[in-house]
């Protein structure tokens, strides 16, 4: 299937991994591209040396292209943009909106650019400063999210800019892609689905609590980092919601406290970081940090798409994606030629 999207990522299938923290590593982002779809990496809490290794690793189990995201208001930014130029990494994508300066850094060295957008406006921002695809999150989807559906998002977006448009946000199966790509996209995002394959490193049990969830089983919540984000519901959001400011001040120093110390961050860069936020940006890296790879469920948050209610299995990558496929030439044969 030939899209606009495969054209400039060269991959064979019209199908993105997203890049989710303690998820995309080398492992996921490998068997992903592998099977056809485009990976990518999940760099925000890697250091410069860690992604280099994880690029490497990448390469030694595919040839296939794959891209990294990055976070447009890290203080190694540039450096990491550096590295994917010297690698050649085929895409930087990026989940805060990147500066123009990012952008053109970016395409001075070969590397494409998507960025992430929840708003019409900010799509026409970026595709005016030179970015080569964006992708559109709806309100579905998980982790950090904005209100607008995707089935209203999606044709807003599509027709304001002229770059390919990748879709986000409630989509697991070939239906969701035809639909996408019937509204005018160039292919479909996932990550809820994509964590939910045998090749994602999340613990089982970790995964059956997402399995477990139905279509009411996610919340949106400020209470994490101070910005709407989509974690499935558990005792333990609830006790965020129900904390007061002093106990969330106590947690967000702690979080921040931790993710210097994993990063590799200096207090000063931190705080110049967190101030394009606020103090409780940190949370959300320790928070998913004791869920995604400490499998403490009871003290961690788990970003999750309401799909995750319409997901019942665990298939690997490379049969998640033959069976899109399948299911999506099958869609497009009986509405071309009904019965």
């Amino acid at each position: 299937m030939r899209t606009r999207l495969t054209e400039l990522l060269g991959c064979p299938h019209p199908i993105v991994q997203t890049g989710m923290g303690y998820v995309a590593g080398a492992g996921l982002v490998a068997a992903t591209s592998a099977a056809g779809g485009f990976g990518i990496v999940a760099s925000a809490t890697m250091s410069l040396d860690q992604l280099r290794d994880t690029v490497h690793k990448i390469r030694a189990r595919t040839g296939a292209p794959f891209g990294v995201n990055l976070r447009a208001d890290a203080p190694d930014a540039t450096d990491k943009i550096d590295l994917l130029v010297r690698e050649e990494v085929r895409l930087a994508s990026f989940a805060l909106a990147p500066t123009r300066d990012l952008l053109r850094r970016c395409a001075d060295g070969g590397v494409l650019t998507m960025p992430s957008v929840g708003a019409r406006r900010h799509a026409e921002k970026v595709a005016a400063w030179g970015a080569d695809l964006v992708l559109v999150q709806g309100g579905e989807g998980g982790g950090h999210t904005g209100p607008v559906p995707t089935t209203l998002l999606l044709p807003q977006v599509v027709d304001a800019v002229g770059i390919p448009v990748v879709a986000a946000g409630g989509f697991f199966d070939g239906r969701g892609l035809v639909a996408a790509l019937a509204y005018g996209a160039s292919g479909i995002a996932m990550g809820t689905r994509f964590l939910l394959t045998s090749d994602s490193p999340v613990a089982l049990d970790v995964k059956r609590r997402y399995l477990a969830a139905d279509l009411t089983g996610t919340v949106v919540t400020t209470r994490i980092d101070g910005v709407p984000h989509r974690v499935l519901r558990t005792p333990f959001v609830d006790s965020l919601e129900r904390a007061g400011r002093l106990a969330t001040l106590a947690r967000s120093l702690r979080s921040a406290a931790a993710f210097r110390r994993e990063s590799g961050m200096s207090w000063r860069e931190l705080a110049r970081a967190g101030r394009t936020r606020n103090v409780m940006a940190a949370n959300t890296p320790a928070l998913l940090r004791a869920s995604m790879v400490e499998g403490r469920v009871s003290a961690g948050v788990m970003s999750a798409g309401q799909v995750t209610g319409l997901i019942d299995d665990l298939p690997s990558c490379a049969e998640l994606i033959d069976r899109i496929m399948a299911e999506a030439d099958a869609r497009l044969a009986a509405l071309t030629h009904p019965r």
